[in-house]
C-alpha cells in the first residue's frame, strides 16, 4: 500500500457495487472463496464475486454489526454501501452487476417507495422474495424498531462520530494467545479506546496484557458500561459469539 499524505485518509468499506475481487489470490484460495461464498454461478462475475453483505453474512445480525464494528474503529474514512445499513439482499439472477444495483428500500409500498413510475418503467425492479424483499426490509418499518438493523447503525455512527480517536488516532495491535480475538487500541490527543473483537462463532474468553494502562478503567462506549479497573495482572474479557467490545481506557483521576 503506497503512503498517502499526511492530511489523507483511505476509504475503506465491507461492500460496494463491483464486484470482491479474487485476482489477486490463488487458485486454491480462490476455489475455496467461490465455495464459501458464492457457491452458485450466478453469484459470480469475471475472477470475484457479486454479492452484498448480509447475504453473504448469511443474514446474521450479529456478524453484521461485528464486521461493522471493527469498520468503523479502523484507520480511514467507512464507507457503507447503500442498503447495507438495513441489510438488504441481492438479485443474483439480474445480469452483470446489477444483482447488487436493485433499487433502495425506503418502504413497503408500490416499487419499494423508491419511485412512482409504473413497474415495467423501471430499470432494475426491487428485491422481491420473503427474506430479503422490500415488504420484509425496508427503512420504514426499521425506523419504528429499536431493535433493527437501521437502529443500530445510527447508534454506532453517532459514538463514532463523538469520538475522534477513530478518525484521528494512531492505531496498536495486540497480540492475544486466543487467536480467535482481533484486538487493538486507538489513541489520540491523551484519549485511548480499546477496541477488541471475538470473531469465532462460540463464546471466547481472553486475557490481555494492559498493564501499560494500569489504574485505568474500561468503560463501553456503545452503552456506557463500566469494567473493572485495570491492574498489573491480565485482563479478562469474556464474548458472546461474534461479539465485540469498543473501551474508553479512563485514566483513574478522572475516573
Amino acid at each position: 500500500t503506497p503512503e498517502i499524505p499526511a492530511d489523507c485518509q483511505w476509504a475503506v468499506f465491507l461492500r460496494n457495487h463491483d464486484e470482491l475481487t479474487l485476482e489477486m489470490v490463488t487458485e486454491e484460495e480462490r476455489a475455496y472463496m467461490y465455495h464459501a461464498y458464492a457457491p452458485d454461478p450466478q453469484m459470480r462475475i469475471n475472477v470475484g464475486i457479486r454479492r452484498r453483505l448480509a447475504p453473504l453474512l448469511d443474514n446474521d445480525k450479529n456478524r453484521i454489526k461485528l464486521l461493522n464494528g471493527i469498520l468503523f474503529s479502523l484507520p480511514g474514512t467507512p464507507i457503507i454501501y447503500y442498503g447495507d445499513e438495513i441489510g438488504m439482499g441481492e438479485n443474483i439472477y439480474l445480469d452483470d452487476r446489477n444483482g447488487v444495483r436493485t433499487p433502495m428500500q425506503w418502504s413497503s409500498d408500490r416499487n419499494a417507495g423508491f419511485s412512482r413510475a409504473a413497474f415495467e418503467r423501471l430499470y432494475s425492479a426491487p428485491i422481491n422474495n420473503p427474506v430479503f424483499g422490500y415488504q420484509a426490509v425496508n427503512v420504514e418499518a426499521q425506523e419504528q424498531d429499536i431493535s433493527s438493523l437501521l437502529y443500530w447503525t445510527r447508534s454506532i455512527i453517532n459514538v463514532r462520530r463523538q469520538t475522534k480517536v477513530f478518525s484521528r488516532g494512531a492505531i496498536e495491535f495486540l497480540e492475544p494467545a486466543n487467536k480467535k480475538i482481533l484486538a487493538y487500541v486507538r489513541s489520540f490527543e491523551g484519549k485511548t479506546v480499546l477496541c477488541v473483537f471475538n470473531l469465532a462463532k462460540t463464546a471466547q474468553s481472553v486475557d490481555l496484557d494492559l498493564s501499560a494502562y494500569k489504574g485505568c478503567t474500561p468503560v463501553e462506549l456503545m452503552g456506557e458500561s463500566r469494567f473493572n479497573r485495570i491492574s498489573e495482572w491480565p485482563y479478562v474479557l469474556t464474548f458472546a459469539p461474534h461479539s465485540f467490545y469498543w473501551l474508553q481506557l479512563v485514566p483513574e483521576e478522572i475516573s
